[in-house]
């Protein structure tokens, strides 16, 4: 295992201003988040220029891409375009929203398998992530996505698992699917608080990682929106140095 962190720490940012802030708290491995909807890297910028996205990215910085990020719907056309500039970044592991609460279960699980494709062809891992307000929210649920398409796997994150319908309950069962992680504080009643505040165990996630010999990243993902923008650069530095304390 090994600690990293999301540009989506610094979306207020560009791309190349979040990978310096990331560079100088030092991370030396990046998840690349993509959103439609936001600024700092838009997958259709990358899908249109797809070499070029690739020498930019490697004249921005020297930090070392270890996943993708989707959050928005792509079509497994887009998708395999996305696939391709990951395999040249020697990038292996994508993980895409799983569908809304009140999707049909079927039409999920053709829609993964389109996707599980498409990311075999150029040897990508594609994972969903565990989110409030997807099918993904329980994670009985998640699990049996997993099942119904294999080798689709899950990105954990583990503070909608401590405050959204699931609280309080365990999780265990998500562990031999999870292919990347999401991290942060939460406390039941609130997704991120300061960094020792919240009653995520990071001691027993990596412990219940271990057991079922994962070799991903803990990836730190601290939501701009939810947090003190003057704290954000402490919150990171502790949320790193604490995790990389118990690997």
């Amino acid at each position: 295992m090994f600690v990293s962190a999301s540009t989506r720490c610094f979306s207020d940012k560009p791309l190349a201003e979040a990978c310096y802030l990331l560079d100088d708290l030092e991370f030396d491995k990046v998840e690349l988040w993509m959103d439609e909807t936001q600024t700092q890297l838009k997958p259709s910028e990358v899908i249109r220029d797809p070499e070029g996205f690739c020498i930019r990215y490697r004249e921005m910085t020297r930090m070392t891409p270890v996943a993708f990020c989707i959050d928005s719907d792509l079509d497994p056309q887009a998708f395999h375009v996305l696939t391709r500039v990951a395999k040249q970044l020697k990038v292996a592991q994508i993980t895409l929203p799983a569908s809304r609460l009140g999707t049909p279960f079927n039409s999920e699980i053709d829609r993964l398998r389109e996707f599980l494709k498409v990311g075999n062809e150029d040897g990508i891992r594609v994972s969903i992530k565990t989110k409030i307000g997807h099918l993904t929210e329980d994670p009985d649920t998640a699990i049996e996505l997993c099942r119904a398409a294999p080798g689709i796997g899950l990105t954990l994150d583990p503070s909608y698992f401590l405050c959204g319908p699931h609280r309080g309950g365990l999780y265990d069962q998500v562990y031999p699917d999870v292919y990347h992680t999401h991290l942060r504080d939460t406390t039941p009643d609130q997704l991120q608080v300061p960094v020792g505040l919240g009653q995520i165990d990071y001691s027993r996630i990596i412990s219940q990682l271990e057991r079922v010999k994962y070799h991903g990243a803990l990836s730190v993902e601290i939501l701009p929106e939810l947090g003190d923008p003057e704290a954000r650069l402490i919150e990171l530095r502790k949320l790193r140095l604490l995790l990389e304390s118990l690997l």
